[in-house]
């Protein structure tokens, strides 16, 4: 029975939700863990059961944009508090 991976943090609103996932990467031979974000919105079909998507309404976009805002401040206090021997690194910001 294979697990399901669960997101390292979570920032919801309503119906609008931001996670932070783990995943690794090879960078000139070392593996490392960053952290990447995803952003959905959870709805119920007109027969009620729920639903997943990534498109937003005009209304929604500002719930989305807190969600990741908080994220983003989530993965900024974690890199603070990182120990040398702990292994997750966030992208640069270009």
């Amino acid at each position: 029975m294979e697990t399901t991976k669960q997101p390292k943090a979570k920032f919801t609103v309503g119906g609008i939700s931001a996670a932070l996932w783990e995943n690794q990467i090879t960078v000139n031979g070392q593996t490392r863990t960053i952290l990447k974000a995803s952003v959905s919105r959870r709805y119920k079909d007109k027969n009620g059961a729920w639903k997943t998507t990534q498109t937003f309404a005009r209304n929604e976009i500002p719930l989305a944009l807190y969600c990741l805002q908080k994220a983003f401040e989530w993965m900024i206090e974690q890199s603070n508090d990182l120990s040398s021997e702990e292994t997750v690194e966030q992208e640069p910001v270009i």
